[in-house]
């Protein structure tokens, strides 16, 4: 691909997030109702292809069965609050109370509590008492500590996550998890990242994970962008992990799952990251905006409370209506930020595509106008798309 001169020494590639393109409508519209939105990863099957993100702020085991009822599915933190206090909704109550200079070092202290594996047991077992598919997150380092008490409650899903998750991590210090074994010696789907490159996500593949998180930076209350200087804007990040898929699919007849993960905040947000090739979207921010969120209309990433380099910021956003709404509608708003799958189905509907696997066969265009033509009235009262 053309590379773009930086200077003399350093070419490099342009990327594109998703306020840089359009989707293009086709020739053929249908029904909205004619439009299957649902997504299936290994055995399970969801009505909405969405994950909660492992944010303590948004994913409580509450959240996560509403969310599981709803059609979707929520991913709970096992490194988290849930995980290290028995009344976790007390320090968040307190995480919401502090003033912002304050914050970051307080939550610092907060997660020195060590993490409880009975609590991993009960928690996990909460959700899955509900009826509904657990899904737990847990970072690489930590992974092979928590097995006994995440196979106690018998997990469904598993996500091993962190800010950069390579296939091949070298120490000097510590045995680092060797993925590819430990991924095929589990029973349950398994899903890795994140990701941001064509190299790193083939080699995630070839783990045998059965899904990807592609997102390095991209969540509103993360800070490695600023902090490392890492990063891809996700448009591009999730086309190229796309073309990863296709090679993989190509090599082993394994099709593995691309989840798009953080940098969404509206409906159209969430339509051009499975036109770009994501199978699914896992979101943070949009959810922290429910009633029901445990962060009390606050959020933070999982690298927030770092001992020593935090990558995040606990950020404020509004409460705009019930998860329900958040997700599936209706809409008292118009900006796209409430009932983000009613906006995914009408956007495949407009464009003529009956599900994601087709609509990620959708054309888009470089479009660096789509956010200000004709809205400069918008833009001066602040409200709809010039919020």
């Amino acid at each position: 691909m053309a590379e773009i001169e930086i200077g003399m020494g350093k070419s490099g590639r342009r990327a594109y997030g998703f306020d840089d393109i359009a989707i293009v409508p086709s020739r053929r519209t249908r029904d909205p109702e004619d439009v299957d939105i649902s997504w299936k990863i290994d055995a399970y099957k969801f009505e909405l292809p969405v994950m909660g993100s492992a944010m303590d702020g948004v994913i409580s085991p509450a959240t996560a069965i509403r969310l599981g009822q709803l059609g979707g599915v929520g991913v709970l933190n096992l490194e988290g609050l849930w995980t290290r206090y028995e009344d976790a909704d007390a320090v968040l109550h307190e995480i919401s109370k502090l003033p912002v200079e304050k914050a970051t070092s307080r939550m610092q202290e907060l997660y020195q509590e060590p993490v409880k594996p009975e609590l991993i047991t009960a928690r996990i077992k909460e959700i899955k008492d509900a009826g509904v598919v657990s899904c737990a997150s847990v970072t690489p380092q930590r992974t092979a500590a928590y097995m006994d008490a995440i196979a106690a409650a018998e997990l469904d899903m598993l996500v091993i996550q962190g800010t950069v998750v390579s296939a091949e991590h070298v120490s000097k210090t510590v045995e680092p998890l060797n993925l590819k074994t430990f991924v095929r010696s589990l029973d349950i789907p398994v899903i890795v990242g994140g990701c941001a490159s064509y190299s790193a996500a083939l080699h995630l593949m070839r783990t045998g994970a059965a899904g990807v998180l592609v997102g390095v930076g991209p969540g509103h209350a993360c800070t490695t962008r600023g902090v490392l200087g890492l990063g891809v804007p996700q448009a591009t990040a999730i086309a190229d992990v796309k073309a990863a898929r296709m090679r993989h699919l190509d090599e082993t007849g394994v099709y593995v799952h691309v989840i798009a993960d953080g940098g969404m905040g509206t409906g159209g947000d969430v339509a051009k990251a499975i036109v770009c090739g994501a199978d699914a979207v896992m979101i943070g921010s949009p959810l922290a905006a429910a009633e029901e969120a445990p962060g009390r209309g606050y959020h933070w990433g999982m690298a927030t409370f770092h001992p020593t380099l935090p990558r995040g910021a606990r950020v404020k956003t509004t409460v705009r209506g019930s998860l329900e709404q958040i997700l599936v509608g209706p809409a008292n708003e118009n900006d796209g930020r409430v009932n983000l799958f009613g906006g995914l189905r009408t956007s495949m509907a407009t464009c003529g595509y009956t599900d994601i696997k087709d609509f990620q066969k959708a054309e888009v265009m470089v479009a660096p106008a789509l956010q200000t033509e004709g809205k400069k009235l918008q833009t001066e009262q602040g409200i709809g798309m010039g919020h």
